[in-house]
């Protein structure tokens, strides 16, 4: 980032990381004032006077009810003096669809991507979902955009929990992030086979590898319906695994997922709070504030 951020600013529903962002960026906090009317519009209120540099905290799930507000906020930073307006999106939501896989599909990614570009300076994020996309920057012309991973961190806190554990991705797409966790531990490393026939319906098949009396850790880079994780710890737990937790980044976990995933035999769930969750085991403030000082 170019400059220092003068001031952070965020929602009162992501005060607990933001308290803590603040205090390891050494700036002040400011929360956004917001009142809904009873049509569900909202009347936001900022500081009076913004610094040059001001970042808002905003995590992106449920981006349908929140990407108003966002936007408002930062129209309106900007006419109260933000000259450079960075935004810190823990969860970047819409990344997942890329391509267009069936004519008339609208690639959510790009388009997601170009409206942030338009409104903020930069955007720094957590483990998005970028599989054919390299690099944030491509997703967002004309934006500096930053990809972050708590994957280091949640191997990491692993292997201080379950030395020695297998850690284990439960399809190709989290390899990046297994990877990255068995690098930062020390931790082996493997990866499911998957083949997936809709939103509920998946296949998967375990590695080659020696499960019995093993504890396996299943690291993903989201949770959301449970369905691969649940499965991916009943084929483990078939095959002799002694024990079988869970790691993710983040939990997003809805419906009834997370009770799926724990009938399936799953000890602990541990996540980062990129969201917020019971599950919430390792802090992403300290590397979000090392990104947006260097």
């Amino acid at each position: 980032m170019s400059s220092a951020p003068q001031l952070l600013l965020a929602w009162a529903d992501e005060a607990a990381l933001a308290h803590a962002l603040a205090q390891e960026l050494g700036c002040p906090l400011a929360l956004v004032e917001v009142h809904r009317f009873p049509d569900g519009e909202s009347r936001l209120r900022l500081p009076p006077r913004l610094p040059a540099h001001t970042v808002l905290l905003r995590g992106l799930q449920q981006a349908n009810e929140r990407l108003a507000e966002l936007l408002l906020v930062a129209g309106g930073a900007r006419e109260l003096g933000a000259q450079r307006l960075s935004l810190v999106t823990p969860y970047l939501g819409y990344m997942r669809q890329d391509i267009e896989f069936t004519p008339g599909e609208v690639v959510s990614q790009r388009h997601m991507g170009a409206l942030l570009a338009r409104a903020f300076d930069a955007v720094l994020t957590v483990d998005p979902h970028l599989h054919r996309v390299a690099t944030l920057d491509a997703v967002m012309p004309g934006c500096e955009g930053v990809a972050l991973s708590a994957a280091p961190l949640l191997g990491r806190f692993v292997a201080a929990q379950r030395p020695g554990a297998l850690l284990l991705a439960p399809d190709g797409e989290a390899e990046q992030w297994v990877a990255a966790a068995g690098a930062a531990s020390g931790l082996a490393h493997a990866v499911c086979h998957k083949e997936r026939h809709g939103d509920l319906q998946v296949q998967i098949a375990l590695p080659d590898f020696e499960f019995k009396g093993r504890a396996v850790v299943l690291l993903d880079d989201v949770a959301s319906t449970g369905g691969t994780l649940a499965l991916a710890a009943r084929l483990a737990l078939a095959a002799g695994a002694a024990a079988l937790d869970v790691a993710v980044t983040p939990a997003r976990f809805v419906g009834d997922a997370e009770a799926r995933v724990r009938a399936a035999g799953v000890d602990q769930i541990w996540s980062s709070d990129c969201v917020p969750h019971p599950s919430n085991a390792v802090a992403v403030a300290p590397l979000l504030a090392q990104a947006l000082l260097n």
